[in-house]
């Protein structure tokens, strides 16, 4: 215990320290550099445009494929309060610079009052760096923050013997007084209680599956898309494509750690379950973010989508046919196979048609596993608490507290919501002769928008109400299926 504590603050003396011996040691240099009449830009090199940025230089590797230019300049545009910047982005292989992208970016507060783009991680798979000014990102370099080689990356080099004495007596006074600065802040910072006590924000919430965006930049977050239970939803861009990234606070660490290990689990790579991309924590102490990154699907969910939409009979037997397909692998005990596995059966607990999210091509994924439990032999499956989930899809078995914590009665539970939503789906159908209704939620034409627990448990427990079908929806031949709800 006393070695980890040791070791936590040699590494906050690092950080701590790292930024002022750096600017300790410009200032030697440019004390050393005027004492030899050497002017900042003779140092330096000269800024690269102004810090309003409307022009960058453009590149694409893969013009080809996004039949795009592939050089050129890119002409900045953004919202009038917004800061634009440069970018680019290459990766070094084995000495060779091979570049990805070079354009323009968005309001980046990494990138505020950057004239040059100088990449500041240590070893990443992919350099990225960002500036502000026109066609700053013509030049590019990598430096990583501790490290500073004039000589290497800017222009003339400062001649061996006295200028180096006197770089080095310039700088040690700085370095001294600061480093006993720091040090006594540090002794302060570790004496006093933290203002939250019930967050551990140092525990170590595991670490994150093999990621590909590991040092992987540009992830840029661009509009939230939806806001639930226990955080929200972002559309990004990284690199190429967009993706979704869902933000727990660090309160909900539990809840993100719930929804990663369920990710993580062998065999949850299927058609018609959310990709997951990676996990990741984002800022340090009590600024920290969990975020999930999952593939991202334009269409939103199913309820948005039934909201602005109606359905032939076609479409709604796609939409069924994959979000039952994918249900049904989610459920299923699944044996090892090409070496990964086996999979067990898996209980969704929160399945509504706002965690089903639709592709282009209106093939249902399903998403959301925060709530999602795990029935692994010989293994407890973890938090079986009866009532957790969306109150307007509980199984009446769930609305009496009358569950059995056994597998089977969690999958008929995730059942029963899945006739629910099979139902919102033949609601807005137009394959039935006879007038399509606005969009409802199951039981809202009974009980309203937002009812409470008892509200339901009058319903659909004492009063065994169901969902209404039509008349004019049994019509339909294939609408038979309603006796099987």
């Amino acid at each position: 215990m006393i070695l980890c504590v040791l070791e936590e603050a040699a590494r906050k003396v690092r950080m701590m320290v790292a930024p002022w011996l750096t600017f300790a040691l410009l200032c030697g240099t440019f004390r050393a550099g005027y004492s030899r009449g050497l002017l900042p830009n003779d140092l330096l090199g000269t800024a690269h445009g102004e810090s309003e940025t409307r022009e960058c230089i453009y590149y694409n590797a893969n013009w080809e494929l996004e039949k795009t230019n592939q050089s050129g300049v890119e002409r900045c545009e953004g919202e009038k309060d917004k800061r634009l910047h440069c970018y680019a982005s290459w990766r070094n292989n084995s000495g060779f610079i091979e570049l990805v992208k070079k354009g323009c970016w968005l309001d980046d507060f990494n990138c505020y009052d950057r004239q040059e783009c100088i990449a500041k991680e240590e070893n990443p798979q992919v350099f990225f760096c960002c500036c502000e000014g026109n066609y700053c990102n013509e030049k590019f370099t990598h430096l990583p923050e501790i490290v500073l080689s004039f000589s290497e990356t800017y222009g003339p080099t400062l001649q061996p013997g006295s200028s180096l004495v006197n770089i080095m007596v310039y700088s040690f006074l700085p370095i001294a007084g600061l480093s006993m600065a720091i040090l006594l802040a540090f002794w302060i910072y570790r004496h006093r209680k933290p203002p939250y006590g019930h967050v551990d924000i140092n525990e170590d919430p595991g670490p994150p599956p093999p990621s590909p965006l590991v040092g992987l930049k540009p992830l840029q977050l661009l509009e939230i898309k939806a806001r639930g239970r226990f955080g929200c939803v972002w559309k990004a861009q990284l690199m190429n494509e967009y993706v979704a990234v869902k933000i727990f606070p660090i309160q909900d660490k539990q809840s993100w750690q719930s929804e990663r290990e369920i990710f993580n689990t062998p065999g949850m790579k299927h058609e018609n379950l959310l990709q997951f991309i990676a996990a990741e924590k984002r800022g340090t102490n009590l600024e920290s973010e969990l975020w999930l990154i999952t593939a991202f699907h334009d269409k939103g969910s199913l309820t948005d989508y039934l909201k602005g939409n109606v359905v032939s009979w076609n479409e709604l037997c796609h939409i069924a046919e994959s979000m039952a397909r994918g249900l049904a692998y989610l459920h299923e005990d699944v044996p090892r196979c090409k070496g990964e596995g086996p999979k067990p059966a898996i209980a969704h607990r929160d399945f509504k048609s706002k965690n089903i999210l639709l592709k282009n091509d209106l093939t249902a994924v399903l998403g959301d596993f925060g709530l999602a439990v795990r029935f692994e032999p010989g293994k407890p499956p973890g938090d079986t608490h009866g009532q957790v989930g969306t109150r307007r899809y509980m199984a009446p078995e769930v609305l009496e507290g009358a569950i059995n914590f056994q597998r089977d009665a969690f999958l008929r539970i995730d059942m029963y919501a899945l006739g629910l939503v099979l139902w919102e789906l033949v609601a807005r159908c137009t394959a039935a002769d006879g007038p399509v209704d606005e969009y409802t939620l199951p039981f809202e034409e009974e009980i309203g928008q937002h009812p409470s627990l008892e509200d339901l448990q009058e319903i659909v427990v004492h009063k065994k109400i169901r969902p209404v079908f039509k008349d004019h929806w049994l019509k339909h031949p294939a609408l038979i299926l309603k006796n099987l709800l």
